[in-house]
């Protein structure tokens, strides 16, 4: 089981929680292709809404990839982005600037945003388990690490 941050705009999350999906890269399948059933996915939004500049700089969502392959999904205009099925779990948004110094990814960086600009990366069990108890979220069970 691996862990993710995925990025995209508040109003984007919270379409692919209402619907039960995630989208990653502007749609791109390759991204989401890596992931793999029962992984764990946290969404950060560095804004509200998609092609504006209002900051928001938080956590957004944390799931679950359910069973299941990428698959294409239909939009108003033609643009057909992959997504792939993700059962959300309870959460609320969390503010990134209180864990920057905790999370492995971010600490002690001043350029803590990079890895964001790849829409798509792993984090820790770690990071994740800080990422889910600033959400106030629950995560499913790791498997026991390999001896």
């Amino acid at each position: 089981m691996q862990n993710w941050v995925a990025v995209a705009s508040a109003n984007h999350v919270a379409i692919g929680r209402a619907q039960g999906f995630a989208q990653v890269n502007h749609g791109k399948s390759g991204p989401l292709r890596r992931m793999q059933p029962k992984d764990v996915i946290a969404y950060y939004s560095p804004t509200l809404v998609y092609g504006e500049r209002t900051p928001l700089q938080a956590f957004t969502a944390l799931g679950q990839i359910a069973e299941g392959a990428p698959y294409v999904g239909q939009m108003p205009g033609g643009f057909t982005p992959y997504r792939r099925d993700v059962i959300w779990l309870p959460s609320h948004p969390a503010p990134i600037a209180p864990l920057l110094q905790q999370l492995k990814f971010t600490a002690g960086k001043s350029n803590w945003g990079y890895p964001f600009r790849f829409g798509l990366f792993k984090i820790t069990p770690a990071d994740m388990a800080l990422i889910a108890h600033a959400m106030g979220g629950v995560l499913p069970p790791q498997p026991p690490l390999a001896t």
